[in-house]
């Protein structure tokens, strides 16, 4: 038998214990808290009236409950059971559901301030029991807690109020519960007694702050023990779906940069571009003038994502969808039938309707819902109106890191002010943070205004120098083909007169050419005759050389028999031994 081996220890984990935290659910929230909030332990959330506590406080019961499973226990100082779920339902919450499913539980605590007196001890027990019962009855592991000022109304010893704050955050603690706990702004302090937050482990501050008339949410991490968080003031939003926390610092530069492209809807400009249009992810402004089609060119490239079944989220600050969409028609674009396909989602809104960190707010709300691949924002600039250029280039930036990371390509419109000492300069300061930019502009020449367009850079690929005249057609957006002559670049009927002139000019030039070769021709006919009798009169002298060349030699040989005759008549040799005749007499 083989001998029995000794059991290997345990390994032992190495490091301090990190604090476990519980998710809210709540968007934005959970990510500037680095998790959520620290389980078995008491949030204070605190802030003035109408700023969201009570909301937060429930959104995170609800959550739990239907997220997380995890009951929660809702006990109310203020409204009553009724008056919390007709709230709720306005944010798409079913407490009564849940009520009924055991997952929630909600205990309206009537509290008289004529019947809290100061006299002897003061005992929190009585509410301790009727918590625990609630607790118990659903299993609950989170509870939130509105508001404390009603329950410490009655208490102006602040040494019994510090004490019973800490009996009933240390109760709380140890049944293991993870809470939220309300409270109200005080004037000098987080709170109204000032002794909240140096109890709790975790402090939210929720502000609402009104300026040039414009109502702004905003919501900090004061303090969290045990654990690193976000410090910086962020916005949230509450809206139909409930409380959406923007972060800010958590936005960053490591997104990815795809190479696939996304066509701009129009051909030439894809053509401009390399042949592919945009990158796919990339952001992309297009400037100009009221007048100049910026719209047009935004709508054209909605169309064409959506064509190619991608989602568009179209954010406009003018006009309205029907409007926008009606428009649009005049020149061959009809993206009613998108918006039927759900392919095309347009959201219509006055910059006044809320601050900067609103839209923004709703963008991200938007973008999370909707999910789109394309996103258009026309026009950036009306932004302004609630905020200053360096708040709204803050913004904007958000905006495009958000949409980056998300390899969402973007196309923002931007108005250039007539008072701007160049078209190459924007109104808010971003054309640095684009990809792409295109300027459209409006010129005066011959009486008359016309359109040009041109790419003042696109990063990362080649692009015409160009400028392209852009006009606006039954059949969309058209690019005409540059035309260049001696006297600079004409458009408009300009273009059109420079043409008629230089075909005329092309051609008389042409007439006079064919005159010209046909000049030549007659000419080169003429000597070619010239030649042709030359060369018949030099054959004629040639002939009558040869024949005289060979009557020449017949002479010489009848001249050489005649001597031959006569020297044989006087018996004379004829010896021609070097070729020349010599004559010797016979002896």
């Amino acid at each position: 038998m083989n001998a029995p081996t000794a059991k290997e220890p345990e390994p032992r984990t190495s490091g301090p214990r990190r604090l476990e935290k519980v998710p809210t659910g709540i968007q934005g929230l959970d990510e500037i808290t680095y998790g959520g909030l620290p389980r078995g332990r008491t949030t204070l959330v605190c802030g003035g009236p109408g700023c969201g506590k009570t909301l937060m406080a429930l959104e995170f019961l609800v959550h739990g409950a239907t997220r997380f499973g995890e009951p929660g226990v809702f006990i109310t100082f203020e409204e009553t059971a009724g008056e919390l779920a007709t709230n709720g339902a306005s944010v798409g919450f079913d407490l009564a559901a849940l009520e009924a499913d055991r997952k929630l539980a909600v205990d309206h605590v009537r509290i008289e301030r004529s019947e809290i007196e100061e006299s002897g001890e003061y005992d929190l027990e009585g509410l301790f029991i009727r918590i625990g019962f609630a607790i118990d009855s659903i299993g609950a592991r989170r509870v939130a807690i509105d508001t404390l000022e009603v329950l410490f109304a009655g208490l102006p010893n602040p040494g019994i109020l510090r004490a019973e704050l800490r009996r009933l955050f240390r109760w709380l603690k140890e049944k293991g519960l993870t809470a939220i706990v309300t409270a109200e702004r005080g004037g000098n302090g987080l709170t109204r007694h000032g002794l909240e937050e140096y109890i709790s482990d975790c402090v939210l501050t929720l502000d609402q702050r009104v300026s040039d008339q414009i109502s702004t949410r905003r919501l900090r991490v004061v303090k969290y023990r045990g654990s690193a968080h976000d410090t910086d003031e962020v916005p949230f939003l509450i809206d139909e779906g409930g409380l959406s926390v923007l972060p800010i610092s958590s936005l960053g530069l490591d997104h990815q940069a795809p190479t696939s492209r996304s066509s701009s809807g129009i051909p030439d400009l894809d053509t401009m571009l390399g042949g592919g249009g945009f990158f796919r992810g990339s952001a992309v402004l297009v400037s100009g003038g009221a007048g100049t089609g910026k719209t047009s060119v935004a709508a054209s490239f909605a169309r064409r994502a959506c064509s190619e079944g991608k989602r568009c989220l179209f954010f406009t600050f003018e006009e309205s969808s029907s409007q926008v969409v009606r428009n649009m028609r005049s020149i061959g674009i009809d993206l009613a039938p998108l918006m039927e396909q759900d392919l095309l989602q347009f959201r219509s809104s006055r910059p006044s309707a809320g601050g900067l960190e609103v839209h923004l707010a709703r963008m991200h709300r938007l973008v999370a819902d909707f999910e789109p691949e394309v996103v258009v924002i026309d026009p950036i600039t009306n932004l302004l109106t609630v905020g200053t250029a360096s708040e709204l280039r803050s913004m904007l930036t958000r905006v495009m890191d958000l949409f980056k990371a998300r390899q969402i390509t973007t196309l923002l419109t931007s108005l250039t002010s007539a008072t701007l000492p160049s078209p190459e300069t924007s109104d808010v300061s971003i054309s640095s943070l684009a990809d792409t930019w295109i300027l459209v502009r409006e010129i005066e020449s011959d009486g008359e205004r016309n359109r040009e367009l041109y790419i003042l850079k696109s990063r990362g690929m080649a692009h015409s120098n160009q400028v392209r005249e852009f006009r606006l057609t039954d059949q969309g957006i058209e690019l005409i083909d540059v035309y260049l002559g001696t006297e600079g670049m004409p458009v408009g009927s300009a273009r059109e007169a420079r043409m008629i002139r230089d075909d005329k000019a092309a051609q008389e030039r042409k007439h006079e050419a064919q005159r010209l070769q046909q000049r030549m021709a007659r000419r080169r006919a003429a000597v070619r005759a010239q030649i042709d009798a030359l060369n018949a009169e030099l054959e004629v002298e040639e002939e009558e050389l040869r024949r005289a060349i060979e009557r020449e030699h017949l002479s010489e040989g009848e001249m050489v028999r005649d001597e031959a005759r006569m020297a044989a008549m006087r018996r004379v040799d004829l010896r021609v031994p070097d070729g020349n005749p010599r004559r010797t007499a016979r002896p």
